[in-house]
């Protein structure tokens, strides 16, 4: 019968078919590990895999011949290699971070929220945009998605007007602000279409209160949301935009998704580069607490975009 190797931990016996399994191929002065962990990671089903090289006289081999237990001679524990390529993975994480702009690193942070969410129920694990894109909107649902919207912005606005915070002045006057769009638009419902404009939900005055609150205790944490908020309205949110014109009113479209004063890719361009700039002067720890803010943003934002099909 063939004999089996297996790189295990050091001068010990080990079962490899109830605990884990490591191949190993010889590329010219280095060996190339797959290592295959059960439990010891507590990865999402108990189960971790990783592959790294190092050199062949740094371990040792584990022989058997019933595939099942063996004994070693010597060998540095399984411990240091997963930790080793647990580290070689955050070294990697940190380089590809030093080479992003704090713009890119705000954009990677939001789309690693838009993929398929395994705790979202009944709703075949689909992000709320997607949601958003199948469900038909009600006229009532959108307009409390607009007043609630208004009031988000009113608050952000009005923070990066008024607060004593000089790098709030990078944010002033964009040419991406919302308010009086909004304020346009649901004037428009009720000369045109009769419409009572109803007072706002809570999601929208949960989330203008948590921005108020944040603007004082940490001022840093307002650029997070005025990334997710700003451009992620300019792109899907318009996406939402055309299907609510479509679906409930006969192809308007509404001030909300027109920028007036210039071409929307240059303000968004103009935004980016004075965010990039302000964050500039950031430490590593500060520009990683505003990073952290992208699940907060999402998640009060969806909670005023289920309102469309409410």
């Amino acid at each position: 019968m063939a004999t089996s190797k297996t790189l295990v931990s050091q001068s010990q016996y080990f079962s490899n078919k109830t605990h884990s399994s490591k191949t190993l191929n010889k590329i010219d002065s280095f060996t190339k590990i797959t290592y295959v962990s059960h439990d010891l990671m507590k990865s999402r089903h108990g189960f971790h895999k990783s592959s790294f090289s190092l050199k062949l006289n740094y371990f040792a081999l584990w022989e058997s011949k019933n595939d099942s237990h063996g004994r070693i001679l010597h060998v540095p524990s399984i411990s240091r290699a997963v930790v080793a390529s647990a580290n070689m993975n955050k070294s990697d994480e940190c380089h590809k971070q030093k080479n992003m702009t704090f713009v890119e690193e705000l954009r990677s942070m939001a789309m690693k929220l838009h993929v398929k969410d395994p705790s979202r129920k009944g709703s075949n694990n689909e992000t709320m945009a997607q949601i958003l894109m199948k469900e038909k909107p009600s006229l009532h649902g959108y307009v409390n998605f607009l007043v609630d919207s208004k009031v988000v912005y009113d608050a952000l606005e009005k923070i990066v007007m008024d607060a004593d915070y000089s790098s709030y002045a990078e944010l002033r006057n964009t040419g991406l602000e919302r308010s009086g769009a909004l304020a346009k638009d649901l004037e428009w419902f009720t000369e045109e279409m009769g419409i009572q404009i109803p007072p706002p939900t809570t999601a929208g005055i949960a989330y203008a209160s948590y921005l108020e609150e944040v603007a004082v205790k940490n001022p840093k944490k307002i650029f997070c949301h005025f990334y997710d908020i700003y451009f992620g309205l300019a792109a899907g949110g318009r996406m939402l935009g055309k299907r609510a014109s479509e679906k409930i009113l006969e192809k308007k479209e509404l001030e909300f998704y027109k920028w007036n004063n210039g071409e929307l890719s240059e303000l968004l361009q103009n935004a980016r580069e004075k965010l990039n700039k302000v964050a500039q002067s950031w430490s590593r720890e500060e520009k990683d607490q505003c990073l952290e803010e992208t699940e907060i943003s999402f998640k009060y934002s969806e909670d005023i975009m289920k309102l469309i099909i409410s």
